[in-house]
């Protein structure tokens, strides 16, 4: 399997009971910390939505959601694949006001995930939202909340640590911020995936700013909805997982398309369609609140700071019978 194929003498630093009480001590953690530092109110999200809503994240575009009809009410519904625009139309309803803002548990399941020792089909995370004003809609103030975020995670950590004594991951003091371009131009002959795994081993933590837009070489670094994050005002917080040797992505967020920035992307993605859905037009008439946001895997933070070989050591997912055994064969304990 991806990524532990090289892996010699591992060996978790917590048993099977210690690692689910550890686990629940780092998503407790988090999550007060996370609230304290960026000003949100935890809510309650939903598992699925109608269709015609808008409301669903298709993620890179071509990603099948998982879909089933309602006997009672004789209508399909989607699970949800993040709450990138449930969270935005919700700080509208909830009259959040500006610098505040809202976090949920987001659960999901994304059928066509490639899995391996970092990808599962069942995904968990924290979805938080909050409001911002038109002048904030800059890099600066991106980079500031991702800081914020960056601070999150090292007292999660320090906190962990200190709890569960056998344990030693490090976080550098500071993140190292780089625009998917010039990272491109850096590493001109290696693959996107290649890039984050050189820049996360070079300097620990990094935010690769500028998702979803067609860099120099015509490709864009990753893929990203066209309808959610401004691209030019975007990006992925990874960390370098000395277990693995990889890179780690645990956030993807940015500041969101108002109606300017949504139909330059619509019309890059040639996804016309969407703009005559429900959340769509809200956007275009100014009548949902500019808003910054993102989702932090729960799962992978997990990992990262429990030093984890396997999410699936850290989540309850499904795995085909290779993959249970290979993981056996290496000392590695999935729940």
């Amino acid at each position: 399997m991806k990524y532990i194929n090289k892996l010699e003498n591992y060996k978790s630093k917590l048993g099977l009971l210690e690692t689910e009480i550890a686990i629940k001590y780092v998503k407790d953690t988090f999550e007060k910390e996370l609230a304290l530092e960026l000003n949100l109110t935890r809510v309650s999200a939903p598992l699925f939505v109608y269709p015609e809503s808008g409301l669903n994240d298709y993620l890179n575009g071509f990603e099948r959601v998982v879909k089933f009809d309602v006997l009672d009410i004789k209508k399909d519904v989607e699970i949800v694949q993040s709450l990138a625009k449930w969270k935005r139309n919700s700080l509208k309803k909830y009259n959040f006001e500006a610098e505040t803002g809202l976090y949920t548990d987001m659960n999901a399941i994304r059928r066509d995930e490639e899995l391996d020792a970092i990808h599962s089909i069942y995904v968990d995370q924290w979805d938080w939202e909050k409001i911002i004003i038109e002048s904030e809609r800059t890099t600066s103030y991106l980079e500031s909340v991702v800081r914020k975020i960056y601070k999150v995670i090292k007292t999660t950590l320090d906190k962990v640590n200190k709890k569960f004594s056998v344990l030693s991951a490090t976080l550098p003091l500071d993140i190292f911020f780089i625009d998917s371009e010039d990272l491109l131009k850096m590493y001109p002959n290696n693959t996107p995936k290649e890039r984050e795994n050189l820049i996360t081993k070079k300097y620990g933590a990094v935010f690769i700013k500028g998702i979803g837009d067609k860099l120099s070489n015509g490709m864009p670094h990753d893929g990203r909805a066209a309808d959610y994050d401004d691209w030019s005002l975007d990006g992925d917080l990874l960390f370098y997982h000395e277990v693995l040797d990889c890179a780690l992505e645990i956030s993807s967020m940015g500041i969101r398309v108002d109606s300017e920035a949504l139909l330059k992307q619509i019309e890059k993605s040639k996804k016309h369609e969407r703009l005559q859905l429900d959340y769509h037009k809200l956007i275009l008439v100014g009548e949902l609140p500019l808003s910054i946001g993102g989702g932090i895997g729960q799962s992978r933070l997990c990992q990262l700071l429990l030093g984890r070989a396997h999410i699936g050591e850290v989540q309850a997912s499904y795995w085909d019978k290779q993959t249970v055994k290979e993981c056996e064969e290496l000392g590695i304990e999935l729940l």
